[in-house]
């Protein structure tokens, strides 16, 4: 049996508890913590001294599939299934590299998410601990993609339904096929929309549908929600996970106390945009609808989480704003700084309680006796400072499943020809601005 002892670090155990020095024993693939072991019968003893043991961080919403597009015509129009599947394959190391030892992808394009996920537990590529859904279900109303998705069939991540018997076939297709989650995209924009949030786009009883279908086959639901009627509707319908959930009212909020819901707020995509986005060129518009969608929502997920709802970190990595491996760490810095979390419960919030609510079992995510041996030893004590885990050079090991990952970051990539949106400009060329 491989054995590695891990000794002289603090321990940050993934439940929220104070640091504490000591010593952890990787068995296999699990953790037995505390042990009296014999040195001499060791494979491998890693002096810790300095370092900080912690559970690598669970991504509760990663898009691993999507490559990093720049806007839905590119991600909709400009990929191809064995080439996402490829790529996809290599940008999940940059995850690794970054301390991610296990992630969520809610949804993705064609059916690339199924087959990461299997090759990633065959050992065929090295990455993070993975759960999948399959396409998100969406109406023809578009979720955030508007007029970009047909009335029917299936485009980028989106498979659209409109009747009963086609949210039955496909949530039981996507079952059969192995999904770990079922995403429903609840709401969306429209033109010309008014008020805050997006529009809801499934009934009360298209969503009790979804939810009944796919829990008499075993596999929990989630939903991408942006108004506080579809908080209501989908916590009512069964649900078992909420992305988003922001723009929240008291009733939404007295709903997803009661049934405990798990809330996943995914806020660095909107952070990211709202910081730097003039960096990047983003649409001012776009900067300030983002900040106030943070600005607005966290009063009322501070209740949820005082009312002791499981609030999960979900970076929305994959978008060109969310690039792989860059921005895992800061869904931990936003809920501090935001959402009023002490450094341990942000770090609780990004590995235990992911562990324990995301559909892993509570197998991973914490250090203790039985566990997956999904670990990084950090140089500094982010219990102190989550920002620590914003430099990646102060990641000094990764283990998943008690193996060693090679950090060597992936070499420069060269342009895939096709696969970015080529713009003829970014503005009108007049008579004015040609300057003659």
């Amino acid at each position: 049996m491989t054995k590695t002892v891990i000794e002289n670090c603090k321990i940050i155990d993934g439940l929220g508890n104070a640091s504490y020095p000591g010593t952890v024993s990787i068995a296999q693939n699990k953790i037995v913590k505390n042990e009296s072991f014999d040195r001499a019968a060791a494979d491998e003893i890693i002096d810790a001294s300095g370092l900080t043991l912690m559970p690598g961080l669970i991504d509760v919403h990663c898009h691993s599939t999507f490559d990093e597009p720049s806007s839905n015509d590119e991600l909709f129009f400009h990929r191809r299934e064995g080439l996402a599947a490829i790529v996809a394959g290599q940008n999940v190391k940059k995850l690794l590299q970054a301390g991610v030892t296990g992630f969520v992808d809610p949804d993705g394009i064609f059916d690339v998410t199924i087959d990461l996920r299997d090759a990633i537990d065959a050992k065929i590529i090295e990455g993070p601990r993975m759960l999948c859904g399959g396409n998100a279900l969406l109406t023809s109303v578009g979720g955030t993609a508007g007029r970009l998705i047909p009335d029917k069939g299936l485009r980028g991540y989106a498979k659209i339904v409109s009747t009963p018997e086609e949210i039955k076939t496909e949530v039981r297709r996507q079952i059969k096929n192995g999904v770990d989650w079922i995403k429903v995209h609840v709401t969306g924009l429209v033109p010309r929309q008014k008020g805050k949030g997006e529009i809801q786009a499934w009934s009360l009883e298209e969503l009790k549908l979804v939810c009944d279908t796919a829990h008499e086959l075993g596999v929990p639901v989630m939903g991408h929600c942006r108004n506080s009627q579809s908080i209501k509707d989908s916590v009512e319908a069964g649900m078992d996970m909420l992305l988003h959930a922001t723009f929240m009212d008291e009733h939404a909020l007295e709903k997803v106390v009661e049934k405990n819901i798990p809330l996943v707020p995914s806020f660095t995509f909107q952070a990211n945009l709202a910081d730097y986005g003039h960096r990047v060129g983003a649409n001012e518009d776009l900067k300030e609808i983002f900040r106030k969608e943070i600005e607005e929502s966290a009063s009322m997920l501070k209740k949820a989480k005082t009312a002791g709802v499981p609030i999960l970190c979900g970076s929305e990595s994959g978008f060109s704003l969310t690039p792989y491996g860059e921005w895992h760490y800061r869904e931990l810095e936003i809920f501090v700084s935001d959402l009023g979390f002490s450094n341990l419960d942000a770090i609780a919030a990004a590995t235990g309680m992911c562990g324990i609510h995301a559909g892993f079992n509570g197998d991973t995510g914490v250090i203790a006796d039985g566990k997956f041996a999904d670990l990084i030893l950090v140089d500094g004590d982010p219990s102190q400072d989550v920002r620590i885990l914003k430099n990646k050079s102060n990641i000094k090991m990764v283990f998943v499943g008690g193996e060693r990952v090679d950090l060597t970051p992936n070499r420069e990539r060269n342009p895939i020809s096709g696969w970015r949106v080529s713009e003829y400009s970014s503005k009108t060329l007049t008579q004015e601005t040609s300057g003659d």
